[in-house]
């Protein structure tokens, strides 16, 4: 895509969506923190849905010590990987409060010391918590970004490399929550709902699906 098609494209997002977030719910930075980190493989939704009850009992990294790994496990046991998620997640505030002072660390360096913390939940993090311009790049953002041609690679630090050097000013902040939204409500995986689409005439996928599929 041009510069001007990309600006287009993101003016059009946001024209739709003036104030894009997370649907991940959560009442303050580690709460933030630990959701992403849940998400993994599995969908906002399903991570809500289990940490309502969660989040209603801990809100710091040492009432979730004090909570413990059995009882985590399970509030979220209906979540995939529970287990392994369960372990990183006492490790990670058992490192907060260590090392950190039971705050959530503001750099991505510091985040992805934390256990289970990769790259792409920093980057949620950065974006959502402390308003920096970071694209976290997921199975959503990757096809998007691949399928349109706004920012073309073969993994997600190549897609990152790329949104990062294309996105303009205007749109770099809330960038990542619009193309995550357009991936998973429009541009799907299976069958994109081009017939649908704000900025279909933008795209560069050659088999658009341009009539609604008859039900």
């Amino acid at each position: 895509m041009t510069k001007a098609e990309i600006f287009e494209f993101f003016r059009r997002l946001a024209e739709d969506n003036p104030a894009p977030e997370t649907e991940l719910e959560y009442g303050n930075a580690y709460q933030l923190l630990v959701a992403v980190a849940l998400s993994a493989q599995a969908t906002d939704i399903g991570v809500n849905k289990a940490t309502r009850a969660l989040f209603a009992l801990v809100e710091t990294p040492e009432q979730m010590l004090v909570l413990g790994e059995e009882a985590l496990r399970e509030h979220i046991k209906t979540i995939g990987l529970f287990n392994s998620k369960a372990k990183n997640v006492i490790a990670l505030s058992r490192l907060l409060v260590e090392q950190f002072g039971g705050e959530v660390p503001a750099t991505r360096d510091e985040l992805v010391t934390l256990p289970g913390v990769g790259r792409k939940t920093a980057n949620v993090v950065l974006n959502c918590w402390f308003g920096e311009e970071t694209f976290a790049v997921d199975t959503h953002i990757f096809r998007v970004g691949n399928r349109t041609g706004l920012a073309p690679g073969k993994t997600p630090d190549q897609v990152e490399a790329k949104l990062d050097k294309r996105v303009p000013a205007p749109f770099r902040l809330g960038a990542h929550h619009w193309l995550i939204l357009h991936g998973r409500y429009v541009c799907k995986a299976r069958t994109p709902e081009c017939w649908r689409c704000p900025v279909v005439d933008l795209c560069r996928y050659r088999q658009k699906v341009l009539v609604r599929p008859a039900r």
